[in-house]
């Protein structure tokens, strides 16, 4: 592909991602634009052994737009860094076709490798502002990364993750395509799980005092039962209905 065409490939990549943009000019001065160009350059220049000339780019071209790309990482076609500032990418990371970065996202190691030790994303992924993918891992074809996630194992395709450490709640087989740019509308685990709590305590205090009336009620007439609360008239479900039953009987009598 020649400059040309690779330029018009950018700027229609961006264009179909940022609705911001009201013309191509505007491609220019964007961050990941200038960024991904010059990783192209100092890539090359990596893989020819140059590497000093390679950092050297790479550097610049951080001190400028605040993106750090490692010259040694492989990258496909139509990658979008929206925003960009603070978005870092590690040397052994492979990233696919068509896919998205938000601000603040980290695609990093754990210290603790060698050789391959930075993530890999596959095709179509989306990485929200601000997550933290650390290891040498995959990450799945169509799969979401929440915003502030910190993702420290394998995630399969077409899955959205959240949390800290991030979690797979959502699996199937629909393709988030390209153009679906949606961070806020994320399951939360951790809501669900104090919901499931609240209905759990709400379950857990009628059986309480279920079972406090039905003490209240076994108890002789003269008893003071421990656990009153002052509301000597309550009376358990039981009991109502056995007054019920014999009121109806000394009518029939």
């Amino acid at each position: 592909m020649g400059i040309i065409s690779y330029i018009k490939n950018e700027i229609q990549v961006i264009r179909e991602r940022d609705p911001a943009i009201k013309s191509n000019m505007e491609v220019l001065l964007y961050p990941s634009f200038k960024v991904i160009l010059r990783y192209r350059v100092a890539h090359k220049l990596y893989l020819k052994k140059h590497y000093f000339l390679a950092r050297w780019m790479s550097q610049k071209a951080a001190r400028k737009t605040g993106i750090e790309i490692h010259p040694g990482a492989t990258i496909g076609k139509g990658l979008f860094i929206d925003h960009g500032s603070g978005v870092i990418i590690g040397e052994t990371t492979i990233i696919g076709d068509n896919v998205t970065l938000y601000q603040g996202v980290t695609l990093g190691g754990t210290g603790k490798e060698q050789g391959k030790r930075h993530p890999t994303l596959k095709d179509n992924v989306m990485v929200s502002a601000g997550a933290k993918i650390l290891g040498s891992f995959t990450i799945g074809e169509n799969s979401k990364i929440g915003a502030g996630s910190v993702v420290l194992e394998e995630v399969p395709p077409n899955c959205t993750v959240v949390g800290v450490p991030g979690r797979v709640v959502r699996m199937g087989d629909q393709k988030v395509p390209r153009t679906d740019m949606d961070q806020i509308h994320l399951p939360d685990p951790v809501l669900n799980d104090i919901r499931e709590l609240q209905n759990d305590n709400i379950r857990l205090y009628k059986q309480l005092k279920e079972m406090e009336r039905h003490m209240r009620c076994m108890l002789p007439d003269d008893a003071e039962f421990a656990g009153n609360s002052g509301n000597t008239e309550e009376q358990c479900s039981g009991c109502i209905e056995k007054e019920k039953k014999e009121e109806k009987s000394d009518e029939i009598i």
